[in-house]
């Protein structure tokens, strides 16, 4: 927290801003950089310095506000999603339907994401489920008609397995989900919930922020890198 009206000044990398004039240096040189258009600052920041140099200028408002957004280029280069996560549904008998979901973390071993929350859509009217897993828990939300996966941590470059059994008084194919209905309205996406902290999907990094106040107190500038998930949808 700050007092006064104190002037900031954030640098970020030049893998991310410039990259646009270091491609058309050299074509030799394949940077691995992903570009973001459509960035957005805050009515605080001083654009002129920004387009100068690259250091984003701002008397921060009170409270906490949103300094700046973008999003990532796709034409560039192809952009994984983080967290992949597959759907088998499988018709055992004529009142029984198995589900397997397949789970694999794209990001570098060295990240790991917390809190993941993997929420699949199941027939109406299921009874007797049975799990099975070697990771995390697993609990049906007869309330939702999903199952919730929750792992706790799921580290960079893995992948696991969980296998769901649902019984039904009366099971068709098109019921279970393995045949497209005509208007589409059984096919509800999953949904993947999670945080991976320091790590950010651009590559963008803060050199420095520094703290400008003319009465000359100390403050400690303090920098966290957290990715989260939007709105992550996965069709079945």
């Amino acid at each position: 927290r700050l007092s006064g009206m104190p002037e900031l000044k954030l640098g970020l990398n030049d893998k991310v801003m410039m990259m646009k004039r270091r491609r058309h240096r050299s074509s030799r040189r394949k940077q691995k950089t992903v570009e973001m258009d459509d960035i957005r600052f805050h009515p605080c920041v001083r654009l002129t310095r920004f387009e100068n140099n690259r250091t984003i200028s701002f008397i921060p408002p009170d409270g906490e506000f949103e300094l700046m957004n973008y999003r990532l280029d796709h034409s560039q280069q192809t952009i994984r999603p983080l967290i992949m996560v597959e759907c088998h549904r499988n018709i055992i008998s004529h009142s029984k339907v198995e589900y397997i979901v397949k789970c694999k973390s794209e990001f570098k071993r060295r990240s790991t994401a917390n809190n993941v929350e993997i929420l699949v859509p199941v027939p109406l009217d299921v009874d007797s489920p049975t799990f099975k897993t070697s990771v995390g828990n697993i609990e049906y939300l007869p309330e939702k008609n999903m199952i919730r996966w929750n792992i706790k941590q799921l580290n960079g470059q893995k992948e696991y397995l969980m296998k769901a059994q649902f019984g039904l008084p009366s099971l068709t194919a098109n019921e279970a989900g393995q045949i497209d209905d005509n208007d589409g309205l059984n096919k509800k996406p999953i949904q993947v919930k999670f945080e991976i902290p320091y790590f950010t999907m651009s590559g963008i990094q803060v050199r420095y922020l520094k703290v400008i106040e003319k009465s000359g107190y100390s403050a400690l500038p303090w920098v966290r890198y957290i990715t989260q998930n939007g709105d992550y949808q996965i069709r079945m």
